[in-house]
């Protein structure tokens, strides 16, 4: 094909001349020619997964925000261990009464009644009741009952989720009762978020059912990506059910896989079922032929991006604290699966309908070539004026990222449960009756023989107001545990000043923890790897480009765009979250701050997705230009043809996450406009503009690859 034949807005149709199909060609043609087998294989592995799908949310583990073997994590471990369970984990029970004093006859039948509760379940160890001094308020009226902690930080999350209506139900005849604590907080907070998950799924399935039909003009064509995306799902969460009885898996996991699953399916079936249409136009009388085209060509191009997302996300493993590490297992694991559906179940189900895909359609629907006018249009204009439209979407870009310069991050306040939350209620009645520090009491373990000297030093410590008497152990081992009263909110950005001060002035060998503690070290862990993360994360992103093109120049280009927009996303996230932009309209209060985890598991996703639309771009104007040899060809064909898909598949990505903006709780909120504004971002500024943009600009180079590469390289086209 010539560079002005490449310049027409139509295309001739494509010629099936050429030679046998390569492996995933042959594979998808055996898919096709065995759909029987494939489905009975299906429906085999949905029915075995599906049994355990409907416990997801029940059987997964709720805590895990730690950094495995900081300090605090320490503490906690010793007080469980030697002081009863009196840990960062125990539940704390806010008793109180206007009327009444803690020590009246009414206020003491009801911790009795906690305590019996108590011991009906073997997860709580001792439980000790307010105590003068330490867990009574000044003015008598509000006491904690605390409940010791015999399991480990998930158990007693599950703990507190079979108990806490009991123990709120115990309110009455004039006596509060709230549950409270980190235990508790996680109990509710993941209850919060998967009420809010649930409500933005069920929004997102019509919005994303209507943008497909658009997209495809035509019901089946429309519904098959939606059955995909569903036997993801399904088989994803099943399989996280089974996993977790391996290791504790987050319940966040499914959540991040829920989102992922579902825009990353309907992403990778648009892709091929696009492609498959035009295909069956070569083929009318031979659909295994048409899918080998298809998967020779759009397989290729899915599953060298399956694969970049799995590696983008695998970086996260390096982060020491569970439940971060298991929400990125549990993204991997609905992106292992959408993609298997995509590369057996797909085909087959292609190679079964043939014409019939396009069935039931829409009236414009039958005039619709993969070979799109308009984004051939498009990719003309970007021909003519590359370098106005290359500034002007840096320009923007670059504006978007100087915020993040500003960027703060902590891990989220009480405020990120809602007001009737009871470990909400129970935070602010402990705050108002004994201080702002005390929903967040940090411990103290020391050695006996250090007892004395280690209370005098913390007493005198800046920001803490007073440190309980030091306490033996029940075990009769070698430690003393004791409370500090820190000045200030557990949320407060002093608190990390207070504890690092109290840290610096302590014997050696005495620890510091407690739940604000391990939040602390949590983000310090978080922040330390950040850069880790994140060099893995392009390193391996510029080779698996490097792999699929064959081509150093256009690889290196892809990757550094990808961390423009993830760096404009974040621009944006700190003008809405921290600085409070569109507060009001999107209906929060901000903290101040983004949440901890963000940067690291958002920086993951944006470039995963990022990386995403790079292959499907830059494979179909690799393949363009494997067939042309002409530079100039592969820029327009290469939009023509995938702009439309990625225009579609951005709108139905965009259109999920941004239905997370309507989640009470700040970090599904958070999530989906931070995720919502990287696609938006990418596809409108990078993948439809600026990298197209860069490919007219730098010509043949694009494309050039020195002859050691090519032989060190494995030889993958995208021409069939």
């Amino acid at each position: 094909m010539s560079s002005n034949s490449a310049l027409s807005e139509d295309e001739a149709a494509p010629d099936t001349s050429g030679p046998t199909a390569g492996l995933l060609g042959r594979w998808g043609a055996t898919m096709a020619g065995r759909a029987r087998w494939v489905f009975g294989v299906w429906v085999l592995l949905l029915v075995v997964l599906g049994a355990a799908a409907p416990s997801v949310f029940s059987s997964l583990a709720g805590a895990g925000w730690q950094a495995n073997g900081s300090e605090s994590v320490q503490v906690r471990e010793l007080a469980q261990q030697h002081f009863g369970g009196n840990s960062s984990a125990a539940v704390q029970v806010v008793v109180h009464s206007d009327r009444d004093r803690v020590e009246s006859p009414t206020v003491q039948a009801v911790v009795g009644q906690i305590t019996e509760l108590a011991a009906t379940d073997d997860r709580f160890a001792q439980v000790v009741p307010p105590q003068p001094g330490m867990s009574i308020s000044p003015d008598g009226h509000t006491g904690i009952v605390l409940i010791g902690a015999a399991a480990n930080t998930d158990d007693m999350v599950r703990a507190v989720d079979e108990h806490k209506d009991e123990l709120t139900g115990l309110s009455g005849n004039g006596v509060e009762v709230y549950p409270t604590g980190a235990s508790a907080l996680w109990s509710d907070f993941n209850k919060a978020n998967h009420d809010a998950m649930i409500k933005a799924e069920l929004f997102s399935w019509p919005v994303t059912l209507t943008i497909m039909v658009l997209a495809f003009g035509s019901l089946v064509a429309a519904g098959l990506p939606l059955l995909l995306t569903i036997a993801g799902l399904v088989a994803s969460a099943g399989g996280l059910v089974l996993l977790n009885q391996v290791t504790p898996i987050s319940v966040w996991a499914i959540n991040f896989a829920m989102m992922f699953a579902l825009a990353l399916g309907i992403d990778y079936a648009l892709f091929i079922v696009s492609r498959f249409r035009d295909a069956i136009r070569g083929h009318a009388d031979d659909m295994r032929a048409a899918v080998a085209e298809t998967m020779d060509t759009a397989g290729k191009a899915v599953l060298l991006s399956g694969i970049t997302v799995l590696v983008s996300l695998s970086a996260v493993l390096l982060v020491p604290a569970p439940a971060v590490r298991t929400m990125a297992v549990g993204i991997m694991l609905a992106v292992v699966f959408v993609l298997a559906a995509t590369l057996t179940l797909l085909p087959a189900a292609l190679g079964k309908l043939g014409p019939r895909v396009n069935a039931v359609s829409l009236p414009y629907a039958r005039r619709q070539r993969h070979r799109s006018p308009v984004f051939a249009r498009w990719g003309l204009f970007l021909h003519r004026h590359p370098w106005t439209v290359a500034a002007g979407s840096l320009a923007v870009l670059i504006a978007l990222s100087i915020p993040v310069f500003g960027l703060k991050v902590a891990m989220p306040s009480i405020t990120v449960v809602p007001e009737d939350a009871p470990v909400r209620q129970g935070y602010e009645l402990v705050q108002s009756q004994m201080g702002e520090g005390a929903p967040g009491m940090l411990q103290i373990v020391a050695p006996a023989d250090e007892a004395q000297q280690t209370a005098a030093i913390a007493s005198k410590s800046p920001g803490i107001e007073m440190v309980t008497p030091p306490m033996p152990a029940a075990d009769g081992s070698d430690y003393v545990l004791m409370q500090a009263l820190p000045s200030v909110d557990p949320s407060d950005e002093q608190m990390g000043t207070i504890v690092d001060d109290l840290r610096g002035a302590l014997p050696s060998d005495a620890l510091v923890g407690g739940a604000p503690t391990e939040n602390l070290d949590l983000q310090q862990a978080l922040n330390d790897y950040f850069p880790l993360v994140v060099a893995v994360i392009l390193i391996l992103g510029f080779v698996l480009l490097l792999v699929s093109l064959q081509a150093p120049l256009i690889a290196l280009i892809g990757t550094v765009v990808s961390l423009l927009s993830t760096a404009a996303a974040f621009g944006v996230a700190k003008l809405i979250f921290q600085d409070g932009h569109l507060a009001d309209l999107l209906g929060f209060t901000p903290q101040g701050f983004l949440d901890g985890w963000g940067p690291v598991f958002f920086f993951a996703m944006i470039f995963a997705i990022a990386m995403d639309y790079t292959v499907f771009l830059l494979a179909t104007t690799k393949e363009h230009f494997e067939r042309s040899d002409s530079a100039t060809s592969a820029q327009v064909d290469g939009m023509a043809h995938s702009g439309r898909i990625i225009f579609a598949a951005a709108a139905v990505m965009v259109a999920v996450f941004f239905t997370f903006a309507l989640a009470e709780p700040l970090p599904p909120k958070e999530m989906g406009i931070i995720l919502g504004v990287a696609v938006l971002l990418d596809a409108v500024l990078i993948r439809l503009t600026l990298l197209p943009a860069m490919l007219r600009i730098t010509g043949r180079a694009a494309w050039w690859s020195p002859a050691w590469l090519r032989r060190v390289l494995p030889k993958i086209s995208f021409a069939h």
